[in-house]
C-alpha cells in the first residue's frame, strides 16, 4: 500500500473525485445533497473558490478521498470554519477520512479560525461521528428527524464544533 498523500485539487482531479462525490451523494446515507445532481452542479458546490480550499487524498497517482473547507458561513460568522469529506468506497476503513480530517482542522488552525463546525453529520453515520469526537469535536445540537435515510427512515442530523485554542 502505497502512502496517502493530501494535496490541493486541481481541475484534472475532477475526472476522478466525480465518481466519488457521485456515489457517496446518490447513496444518500451521509450527505444532505441532492442526489440528482449532475456532475456540474456537484462541482459547484464541491470545488472551493478562496478563501476556501479543496483538496483530494491520492495513492501514487490515483484519487481516494476528497474535503472541501472553508468559513461556515460569511460575513459575523466568517470566523469559524468547516469542512466536508468523501472517500472512495473501496477507500474506507483505511484512515483516509481522519487523515482529510486533521489536514483540514490544522489548514483551518493555520486560517486563524476560532473553530470548525458541522452543519449536518447524519447521526446514523456512526463512523463518521466517532472519528469527529476522536479529533476534538462534541456535538451542541441534534435537529430530530432532519435527514431522511433511504433504510434507517428519519434520523437526527447532529451540529457538531471543534473550538482552537
Amino acid at each position: 500500500m502505497r502512502p496517502v498523500q493530501i494535496r490541493q485539487f486541481t481541475d484534472a482531479d475532477w475526472s476522478q473525485v466525480w465518481p466519488i462525490v457521485r456515489d457517496v451523494v446518490r447513496a444518500a446515507d451521509t450527505f444532505t445533497y441532492d442526489p440528482t445532481m449532475t456532475a456540474e452542479q456537484s462541482r459547484a458546490t464541491w470545488v472551493e473558490q478562496p478563501p476556501g480550499l479543496t483538496v483530494v487524498a491520492v495513492e501514487g497517482d490515483r484519487v481516494i478521498g476528497t474535503a472541501k473547507m472553508g468559513p461556515n458561513r460569511p460575513g459575523p460568522g466568517a470566523h469559524v470554519s468547516t469542512a466536508s469529506f468523501m472517500v472512495a468506497s473501496g477507500a474506507r476503513g483505511r484512515g483516509v477520512g481522519g487523515s482529510l480530517c486533521r489536514f483540514a482542522l490544522d489548514w483551518a488552525r493555520q486560517q486563524g479560525y476560532a473553530g470548525m463546525q458541522f452543519n449536518a453529520v447524519a447521526e446514523s453515520n456512526h463512523a463518521a461521528v466517532a472519528l469527529y469526537r476522536r479529533l476534538g469535536f462534541r456535538v451542541v445540537g441534534t435537529v430530530p428527524g432532519a435527514f431522511a435515510h433511504p433504510t434507517r427512515g428519519r434520523v437526527g442530523l447532529h451540529v457538531m464544533y471543534c473550538p482552537f485554542g
